[in-house]
């Protein structure tokens, strides 16, 4: 009964401590990872966590058998060649769970892949401090479910799993609708946070939240034109509310950008971009960011 994560980042690494902590988990990435995992959580205290950390690569058929769940962390771009390296010693069928920012490799994975496909929205914060150190920055909320509506049974006992775990999640039948919510924070937070080199707090200073405001501002209006439900409190209200809420944490972008990896822009900003452009809204701010990302990834 073994769940494997592919993807040892800061959210790969903080699920695979609190699943271990229950079950059988492998932490499969591009290159192996201590043993020992400190965790930090969100109230200062650390403690250590031993964690079984392999080579995605160097994963056999034998290592794969008992895998029951596979959790797909990497980012958007890398997700499904990722998938593939271990994809055909994998048992058939095995559900899959992903996890990316954006809305570009979700309906593919779930077209193309044999068994069931979740899809994760979450608002844990978290980072890697070092290859042997997460910081859990600060507590959320995560929703599981399948872009059609499908395999609720399966939703239900993957959220009921990870809330035993100590990540309180919840199974829905909307998890498209709140992938777009997801996106909308994330491009909201995300590009600002990255290009200044800040902490998620920091945004709510005079220099900065009139920039989050004015990117708010444009993807509500591109999620009205297109007919995507906004959040009950409203898109305003739900950036703000995680900026509050993972203050401290330090953004997946930033990270990126402290790390000297490729950003995820295109898979957070590309599908605002081409929807603002099929019902003609401007988009100056999303459109700025965007550019900036891509001229920082063209130059290196």
């Amino acid at each position: 009964m073994t769940q494997l994560i592919i993807g040892p980042g800061a959210m790969g690494g903080l699920l695979g401590i609190k699943l271990a902590l229950q079950q059988p988990v492998v932490l499969a990435g591009r290159r192996s990872l201590p043993t020992p995992q400190s965790l930090t959580s969100p109230q200062g205290s650390t403690t250590q966590h031993a964690v079984d950390g392999r080579l995605a690569a160097a994963l056999t058929e034998r290592d794969l058998s008992t895998v029951t769940t596979v959790h797909l962390l990497t980012k958007a771009y890398a997700a499904e060649s990722a998938l593939a390296e271990v994809a055909t010693r994998l048992p058939a069928a095995t559900p899959l769970v992903l996890w990316q920012n954006g809305l570009e490799v979700q309906p593919r994975l779930t077209r193309d892949w044999p068994g069931p496909t979740l899809c994760a929205s979450t608002t844990e914060g978290a980072y890697r401090q070092s290859d042997a150190h997460i910081v859990h920055a600060g507590h959320g909320h995560t929703w599981i479910g399948h872009l059609a509506g499908e395999h609720a049974s399966l939703s239900t006992e993957l959220a009921d799993t990870l809330t035993r775990a100590g990540l309180a999640s919840q199974a829905v039948d909307d998890i498209h609708q709140r992938l777009w919510h997801k996106l909308a924070v994330n491009a909201a937070i995300n590009p600002v946070v990255a290009r200044y080199r800040i902490r998620n707090g920091r945004l709510a200073e005079p220099r900065f939240a009139p920039i989050t405001n004015a990117i708010i501002a444009e993807v509500a209006d591109i999620m009205h034109s297109a007919g995507i439900a906004l959040p009950a409190q409203g898109l305003s209200g739900l950036v703000w509310q995680v900026i509050e809420d993972t203050a401290h944490n330090r953004a997946s972008m930033l990270q990126d950008v402290l790390t000297g990896r490729p950003t995820e822009h295109d898979a957070i900003l590309l599908p605002l971009l081409r929807l603002a452009r099929e019902h003609h809204r401007a988009t100056p701010c999303l459109a700025a960011f965007h550019r900036y990302f891509s001229q920082r990834s063209a130059t290196g």
